[in-house]
């Protein structure tokens, strides 16, 4: 699997645009490498940028990302591509205030059910995965995390009926 990639790369497999790949360089939000005037970028680079495309794409602001970036940094103390390589899938909800990672689907249904207002959610665990099969030639470029959307709205049903009904 390629170890670095360039910025061209970076925009045809997150559909991003340049000008807004090079915003989050300058606020410090996803910082690549430097190769002279060259910005290149690590697959934790690339992950964290189709995350971030993933909850701009739902309203998040620079603000709640950079809170979502350190949250992650934090809580595992590594990178996300780093964190969610094992079996576990592991998914980020908030309310626009508190964030969550979970990796039960228990205590999702738990989180959605007590949840006082609407809840965003993001399997980043599947967001990985995806970035991994477009860099590997399995799945065409563009928006990485769009299918995240309803494969996890699915699951989060599945769950929740499953918990409902004790099948």
């Amino acid at each position: 699997m390629q170890k670095t990639f360039s910025t061209q790369e970076v925009l045809r497999l997150t559909g991003i645009s340049a000008r807004q790949l090079q915003w989050w360089d300058e606020r410090g939000i996803v910082v690549p490498a430097r190769q002279g005037h060259r910005r290149s970028y690590s697959l934790e680079d690339l992950t964290e940028v189709a995350v971030i495309c993933e909850l701009r794409r739902r309203g998040f602001s620079l603000q709640r990302m950079r809170k979502v970036v350190r949250f992650l940094k934090k809580e595992f103390g590594r990178r996300l591509a780093e964190t969610v390589t094992g079996s576990s899938s592991y998914h980020l909800l908030t309310d626009g205030r508190t964030l969550y990672l979970e990796t039960s689907p228990q205590q999702i249904v738990d989180i959605l059910k007590n949840s006082r207002q609407p809840m965003f959610t993001i399997c980043l665990s599947d967001t990985v995965r995806q970035v991994k099969a477009v860099i590997s030639g399995r799945k065409r470029p563009g928006r990485v995390a769009q299918a995240n959307i309803r494969g996890v709205a699915r699951g989060i049903a599945r769950s929740a009926r499953k918990a409902r009904f004790g099948s």
